[in-house]
C-alpha cells in the first residue's frame, strides 16, 4: 500500500457547489474526533507510504492545537518517502499555520483558489478574497513551503471568458508548480443544485463550456504547463500529483475519516459520514466502515478504463493483461474501434489515449466502456 487518504470534515462555512462530506465546525466536537482519527490510523497496517493527502472539508479550519496533535502522530509513526499534501483555504493559512505544516514535514500545499474575481468567490460562497490568495502564497514562499497546487474551477455561474484570461495572467504572475482546473459539477443536494432547479440560477451550455476548456487547455500550454491528466496540469513532469495519480492508475489505497473512501484488495470501502456516528464507531470498533464491495471483473475492467483514460498518456496497453490476464481487445475491440475511428482515441507507444478531441467529449467515450 503506497496512499493514505485522511478526511477533516470541518469548514467554516459550506460552499454552494460543494458535495464532499462536511459540516460546520461551530458547535461540532474537534477534539474527540482528532482522537478519533488517530485511532483510526493507529490500526492501518502499512506505516511505510509515498504519498499521504489531507483533504476535507478544510483541514485548515482545524485549530493550531488540533492541527499540531494530527501532525504529530503522523510524523512519528508513518514514513512517507513523496508528497505529503494538506488542503488549505487562502484566508485561513496563517503564517503559525504554515509553519507548523513544514515543520511536521508536509511538502505540498492544494490551494483552494477557485477563481480570481470576489464576485464569482461571493457567488460560490467562498470565505476569502483575492487578496487573501496573494497573501497565504507570499507567506508560503517566504516560509519556503513553495510546492503548491491551485484549485481553480470554470464554468462558473455569471463567468465569462475574460475571467479566464484573468485567472491565467494570474497564474503567469504566480508561477505555482501545479494547476487543479475543474469545470463546475452541478451535484445533487447543493445549494447550486437546488438554485438551478427553481430557476434562480444559469450556468452555460456544454458548447460553451467546452469553448471554455479548450481556452483553459491552450492558455495553460502557452504559458509553459503541461498537461498530464484531463483537469491537471504542472510546471515540471516532478511537481505532478504522485497522490492523485495513485487514483487515476486505479491502484489501492487507504482512506481514513468520517465518508472517506479506500480501496484495498480489490474491495472499496466506505466510512460513515456523520461525525457522531464515526466517532461512536471509533470508540467501540478499529474502524467506523460502513459498506465494503467486493469489485466484480467487470468493475475492475471498467474503472481500470475510465480512470487511466483520464491520464494524457493513457493506458499502457500491456498493463491491462498484466493485471486480468486478459486481452484488452479481447473485451472493448469494438468500443476502442469505434472512437480510434471517431478520433476520440488513439494508439501512441503501446498506450491507449484520449485525443485533443476526446479530451472535451471524455464522458461520451468513457460510457461506452461500460459493459452490458
Amino acid at each position: 500500500m503506497d496512499s493514505l487518504y485522511i478526511h477533516i470534515p470541518f469548514c467554516n462555512r459550506i460552499c454552494a457547489y460543494c458535495d464532499f462530506n462536511k459540516f460546520l465546525i461551530k458547535n461540532q466536537p474537534v477534539d474527540e474526533y482528532v482522537d478519533m482519527l488517530i485511532k483510526e490510523l493507529s490500526f492501518l497496517e502499512d506505516k511505510n507510504l509515498k504519498t499521504i493527502y489531507v483533504g476535507g472539508g478544510t483541514p485548515t479550519a482545524l485549530n493550531m492545537n488540533q492541527l499540531e496533535k494530527l501532525l504529530k502522530y503522523i510524523k512519528e509513526n508513518f514514513n512517507v518517502s513523496d508528497e505529503y499534501t494538506f488542503e488549505a483555504n487562502p484566508d485561513e493559512l496563517t503564517t503559525e499555520k504554515i509553519s507548523l505544516l513544514k515543520d511536521y514535514g508536509v511538502n505540498r500545499v492544494s490551494l483552494g483558489v477557485q477563481t480570481f474575481n470576489n464576485k464569482l468567490l461571493e457567488v460560490l460562497g467562498r470565505t476569502h478574497n483575492f487578496d487573501d490568495i496573494y497573501t497565504s502564497i507570499n507567506h508560503m514562499e517566504k516560509i519556503g513551503l513553495d510546492n503548491y497546487s491551485i484549485d481553480l474551477m470554470y464554468n462558473l455561474p455569471g463567468e465569462e471568458m475574460s475571467d479566464i484570461e484573468d485567472s491565467l495572467k494570474n497564474i503567469q504572475i504566480l508561477k505555482p508548480k501545479h494547476i487543479s482546473w475543474y469545470s463546475l459539477i452541478i451535484e445533487k443536494h447543493t445549494i447550486f443544485y437546488n438554485k438551478i432547479k427553481s430557476g434562480q440560477l444559469n450556468i452555460a451550455s456544454s458548447e460553451v463550456e467546452g469553448e471554455r476548456y479548450h481556452r483553459v487547455m491552450q492558455g495553460l500550454k502557452d504559458i509553459g504547463y503541461h498537461q498530464y491528466e484531463i483537469s491537471n496540469f504542472s510546471s515540471k513532469p516532478e511537481f505532478e500529483s504522485s497522490h492523485n495519480k495513485t487514483y487515476w492508475k486505479n491502484n489501492e489505497y487507504y482512506g481514513a475519516g468520517a465518508g472517506s473512501h479506500g480501496y484495498v484488495n480489490g474491495q472499496r470501502y466506505f466510512n460513515v459520514k456523520p461525525v457522531p456516528h464515526y466517532i461512536n464507531r471509533m470508540k467501540e470498533d478499529t474502524n467506523a466502515v460502513k459498506d465494503i464491495h467486493t469489485l466484480s471483473k467487470k468493475e475492475m475492467y471498467e474503472e481500470e478504463m475510465f480512470l487511466n483514460l483520464r491520464l494524457n498518456k493513457g493506458l499502457r496497453i500491456n498493463q491491462f493483461k498484466e493485471k486480468y490476464g486478459v486481452s484488452l481487445f479481447d473485451i472493448y475491440q469494438n468500443v476502442i474501434d469505434k472512437h480510434v475511428t471517431s478520433n476520440n482515441l488513439e494508439i501512441r507507444n503501446g498506450y491507449l489515449r484520449l485525443t485533443e478531441q476526446g479530451k472535451v467529449v471524455g464522458n461520451d467515450v468513457f460510457i461506452d466502456f461500460l459493459i452490458d
